[in-house]
């Protein structure tokens, strides 16, 4: 194999557009995903007054269900789009997301419909996170893996920024009984011009080298870890042949573990953000439904850059001489002593000790949280792609995210178990919670470290 440094020709960077792909692909789903959360309190409001009348238990019933059948529909998803590969897997995800999304807005009020509606929705985005990770294992080198993940990634703070702002506007602009129907209506719907370019942009690397789109160069410098895949794999990638796996055999791992407890200890914290966050600042701070636009839109915007920043940890280490594994592992450990800084929320959140500043420096440490998830996130991920060879990763990367649903779905029974129990004190309820939060990264980090404390590529897979 010809080397990536080729002085003949200045190396394509298409691969940059494959990432951007991404990007709006995640920024769709959660954008998607998190209407549900700035509708809970029409949802939660009395019939009387013209709402739902759900409780916070039957909002958290509604949120649990579709993590559950989120996490479990991960497993099926990955193990089908490494068969049916990435550009085929992520398209069909998004068609179904989008649609029980668009559907989502003509089951009423009866939480039964809506439990179905949103199980289906999460069938559709259980496919995301597998076909993406594939996508960015078949497209970057392992120096770039955690930053392209950690840009595609942010697309999730970025959908949640968008219906932070949009959600609110549908109810505002067509009023409450209309407005929650056209905020899944037209979020649903923007998935469907996605495809447009999904399809007329995206191929496998040596397909775009072929019709040159991208030349030898930027092929030769995203393959530049071959050398440690055998020559059969080798030939398998380039010829598109899809090596079939055991999905059984890969529990016997211990990585494919320590990202499962990874993913577990961990996704539920961001669910609990994504869900509950408008709750907690009309609660903590008697904001109305406009005024929590800012402080969520603030919140995921900051993860951005955490997302990114994040991602691009790693390669300081690796550039100091670090092996990847070692690197993202320390970059890890770092990030996770960010969100223990949630234990004290409650205490600068008290609007008689701090005043009108209350607000904003219980933010500000939500931010930091936020930023330090995402950045865990990204980073998590790219474990998996550290070890594991390509054939496997959305099937590996599926495990994982039934681990996080499952501790996703624990996370969101639990804050509507609590916030019912002290439905008259909500600032004990979410000083619960948020401590619930706090350690949840370093214990996973203490997991994965104990269940593979060194750097160890799969090769007999």
């Amino acid at each position: 194999m010809s080397t990536f440094q080729n002085v003949n020709e200045k190396m394509t960077r298409y691969r940059w557009v494959i990432c951007s792909l991404l990007f709006f692909a995640t920024t769709i789903n959660y954008m998607d995903r998190n209407v549900i959360a700035f509708l809970k309190e029409f949802f939660c409001t009395p019939t009387a007054d013209g709402g739902f009348g759900w409780s916070n238990s039957d909002f958290s019933y509604v949120t649990a269900c579709f993590t559950i059948a989120y996490a479990g529909l991960t497993v099926f998803s990955g193990v089908i789009i490494d068969k049916i590969g990435s550009k085929l897997g992520l398209a069909l995800s998004l068609i179904i997301w989008s649609a029980c999304g668009i559907g989502n807005a003509f089951v009423g009020k009866t939480i039964p419909l809506h439990i179905l509606i949103r199980s289906m929705f999460g069938l559709g985005e259980a496919g995301n996170f597998p076909a993406s990770i594939k996508t960015v294992t078949e497209w970057f080198p392992k120096r770039e893996r955690s930053l392209a993940t950690g840009i595609f990634n942010s697309g999730a703070n970025v959908g949640a920024m968008i219906s932070a702002l949009f959600v609110p506007w549908c109810l505002i602009h067509f009023g409450p009984a209309l407005g929650w129907k056209m905020a899944f209506i037209l979020t649903g719907g923007i998935g469907f011009v996605w495809l447009i370019f999904w399809f007329s942009l995206f191929g496998s690397p040596i397909k775009l080298l072929n019709k040159g789109t991208i030349n030898q160069s930027e092929y030769d410098f995203i393959h530049s870890d071959d050398s440690e895949l055998t020559p059969e794999q080798i030939e398998n990638e380039k010829n598109g042949v899809k090596e079939k796996i055991s999905w059984g055999k890969m529990l016997r791992y211990p990585q494919t573990w320590s990202f499962f407890f990874g993913k577990f200890m961990t996704d539920g914290i961001w669910w609990f953000l994504l869900f509950w966050l408008p709750d907690y600042l009309k609660k903590q701070f008697h904001m109305t439904t406009q005024e929590v636009m800012w402080p969520t839109f603030i919140v995921f915007g900051i993860a951005i850059i955490g997302s990114v920043f994040g991602g691009s940890v790693p390669m300081f280490f690796m550039n100091k001489g670090m092996n990847s594994y070692k690197a993202r592992m320390t970059a890890m450990f770092l990030i996770a002593l960010c969100p223990v800084t949630l234990l004290l929320t409650q205490y600068v959140g008290n609007v008689d000790r701090f005043g009108s500043s209350a607000m904003y420096l219980a933010t500000g440490l939500i931010c930091l949280a936020g930023a330090a998830h995402q950045a865990w996130s990204a980073n998590l991920f790219t474990t998996v792609s550290d070890m594991f060879p390509k054939k496997a990763i959305a099937s590996v990367t599926g495990i994982g995210g039934l681990a996080g649903g499952v501790g996703g779905a624990m996370i969101q029974l639990l804050a509507g178990f609590i916030t019912d129990i002290y439905a008259a004190t909500p600032t004990v309820a979410y000083g619960i919670m948020f401590g619930v939060c706090a350690f949840a990264y370093l214990i996973a980090w203490v997991i994965m470290k104990t269940l593979v404390p060194k750097y160890k590529i799969i090769t007999d897979l």
